[in-house]
């Protein structure tokens, strides 16, 4: 069953703190190559019916994301569309 996925992230001009001590802590890590680093959040919906980006749309707006601060984008998925963190 398809989900649509909400990808919340700090808009560019605003100071992400999280963001920053990762950065910081990665040269510790032996990781030297990294410019930058934003931390942010993604929210699944699973709807009873089809999925709906509109609707998703409304929520991520009016619950999901502060819009004076954060960005959001809204995408559709497959159920088997997973990420591999560990390659």
């Amino acid at each position: 069953m398809p989900r649509v996925v909400v990808d919340v992230m700090l808009k560019p001009e605003i100071l992400d703190p999280q963001g920053q001590a990762v950065a910081n802590a990665l040269p510790r890590l032996g990781v030297s190559d990294v410019a930058s680093v934003r931390i942010g959040r993604r929210i699944e919906i699973e709807f009873t019916g089809e999925p709906d980006l509109d609707r998703a749309r409304e929520i991520a707006d009016k619950l999901l994301a502060n819009p004076v601060i954060e960005d959001f984008t809204v995408r559709l998925v497959e159920a088997d569309e997973t990420v591999d963190a560990h390659q």
